[in-house]
């Protein structure tokens, strides 16, 4: 089977699984597990941060940002689509009690310009005060896209103008830094809070990290014993986190690769619509367009033949390469693609 639904779908290879098994363990919540330390201590460094902390999951990490941050009643300027707005359950208004503010991006990049019309009036106690910016990099739904890193500065420099920190939701941070050949700390120097999942292309079977400064990190603990997010000997895990930090970040441009070779690709069939030019890493968008298919339909014929894609919306459909994804799965792939639409 080829998967393309999500790079989520990644599983330990055989060398990860034999760091796992040789973990030191001990017990997290008492911070005495001395292979998660390593791994915050490996992950602040990298992100160029103070302090960083593993969490199960990347909602939980964003959830956990949001909630250290803001108060009950404030509000959160977001992109409309992306991945805290529209795929964390409505967690912001749930745990933190706040609101959201969608703004319409280009691919899920937001500017400045629009950023700062958005962001309250103080004065005006009808509205409620704007207390944290997020953006998304890359954006998922915007196709894997990659923030530029002037637009970062800029968002930056306009949310210490106004005194509200920016928070950088980096589940695919590596992605883009790996796409673009620039340090990580090149991006998070710009951010206040910054998470990274570990469970996507990176290949980890569980987690995600947040790195900001030791007092928001210190915050952030308690509010993950608090959403139950507080595990004990799970150096495991860790060390599942340590591997792929080593081993599998440079790999990232080799998922790039094989994306845009499926992009262009999939251009050259008559019954799919896509735009090869907008694939910027390992993500693709792409619509059914042959007369008497629907996404749905899609989807199945394609899972009959040992492919796997995720349907969105309409006749939108999704691709992502990953590590469990290589050259010749790329190529049956296409060879599926064109027998069904072509």
């Amino acid at each position: 089977m080829i998967d393309l639904r999500s790079d989520t779908v990644t599983r330990p290879t055989k060398k990860m699984l034999e760091a796992m098994f040789r973990a030191e363990v001990g017990d997290d919540v008492y911070g005495e597990d001395p292979t998660v330390n390593l791994l915050e201590e490996k992950v602040a460094k990298l992100l160029g941060k103070e302090a960083s902390i593993f969490v199960p999951s990347g909602t939980m990490a964003n959830q956990l940002c949001i909630k250290a941050h803001t108060n009950p009643g404030d509000e959160v300027i977001v992109e409309r689509y992306s991945h805290i707005f529209n795929d964390e359950s409505g967690a912001a208004a749930a745990l933190s009690c706040v609101q959201l503010h969608p703004l319409l991006g280009e691919r899920g990049i937001l500017y400045p310009e629009q950023i700062e019309k958005a962001i309250r009036d103080k004065k005006d106690f009808h509205l409620p005060p704007t207390r944290l910016i997020c953006i998304e990099n890359t954006h998922n739904r915007g196709g894997g896209t990659i923030y530029p890193l002037n637009v970062v500065k800029e968002i930056s420099q306009l949310a210490k103008k106004h005194k509200i920190p920016l928070h950088m939701d980096g589940a695919r941070l590596l992605n883009a830094t790996v796409a673009c050949g620039v340090d990580p700390v090149e991006y998070t120097r710009y951010v206040d809070s910054v998470t990274l999942c570990l469970s996507k292309g990176l290949g980890a079977p569980v987690g995600s990290m947040i790195a900001g400064t030791k007092e928001f990190i210190e915050k952030v603990r308690r509010y993950r014993k608090m959403y139950g997010g507080g595990m004990r000997q799970i150096g495991f895990l860790a060390a599942a986190g340590i591997y792929a930090l080593d081993h599998h970040v440079n790999r990232l441009a080799d998922d790039h690769r094989r994306a845009k070779r499926l992009a262009i690709a999939l251009q050259k069939i008559p019954g799919i619509k896509i735009d090869p030019e907008r694939v910027q890493t390992n993500i693709i968008y792409f619509e059914i367009r042959k007369k008497g298919w629907d996404a749905k339909k899609a989807v199945e014929e394609l899972k009959k033949r040992e492919v796997l894609v995720l349907h969105i919306e309409g006749p939108l459909l999704r691709a992502v390469t990953h590590l469990d994804v290589n050259d010749d799965d790329i190529e049956r792939a296409i060879l599926i693609f064109g027998e069904l639409f072509g």
